[in-house]
């Protein structure tokens, strides 16, 4: 906790990380339809996601306090193709309690502050719309809008599901 602010600290991604980021995304691939997987990726995979990450200079950031880690983001490129190139996917999950505390805006804050300054321009969020607005609120509060709706493109705990596409311009 950063003894200034309040607030979560948050800082890059390690390694050493990978278990709890791993238990934190199970959480949502088994309870809720924030993402589309249907089996947990585990501890290895988080650490060749978070060295993928790194050597392509995005950033993976957590966010911790007392020891204990409170949620993660990251930014990745939105397609491969090269003129994709300065435009990225925002990624956020929450530790299971810790919505509603302002950690989500805290890492949100901090992912889009190190994109601008890697010079991306525009950045996307893929949210489903499963009825709960807080990752769309979270997002509208750094100026994210509305870019799209896709229509019933994930199945999942036996319905099928609407993603929204919500887009900020950092420029």
């Amino acid at each position: 906790m950063d003894a200034t602010t309040g607030r979560p600290a948050i800082r890059p991604a390690t390694a050493d990380d990978a278990a709890a980021i791993a238990g934190i995304y199970a959480h949502y691939v088994e309870h809720s339809v924030a993402t589309f997987d249907l089996e947990s990726p585990d501890e290895a995979w988080w650490q060749a996601k978070l060295a993928d990450l790194a050597a392509a200079g995005w950033p993976f950031l957590v966010a911790e306090a007392d020891g204990e880690l409170l949620g993660f983001g990251y930014l990745a490129p939105w397609r491969v193709k090269p003129a994709y190139r300065q435009t990225v996917e925002d990624t956020i999950y929450l530790a299971p309690g810790r919505t509603g505390r302002g950690t989500g805006r805290a890492l949100l804050g901090a992912l889009l502050e190190q994109g601008r300054a890697a010079g991306v321009r525009q950045v996307i969020a893929v949210v489903t719309d499963s009825g709960d607005p807080s990752s769309v609120r979270l997002h509208g509060a750094f100026g994210f809008v509305e870019a799209g709706r896709l229509r019933a493109v994930g199945f999942k705990h036996g319905r099928w599901l609407d993603t929204l596409v919500l887009q900020a311009d950092l420029t």
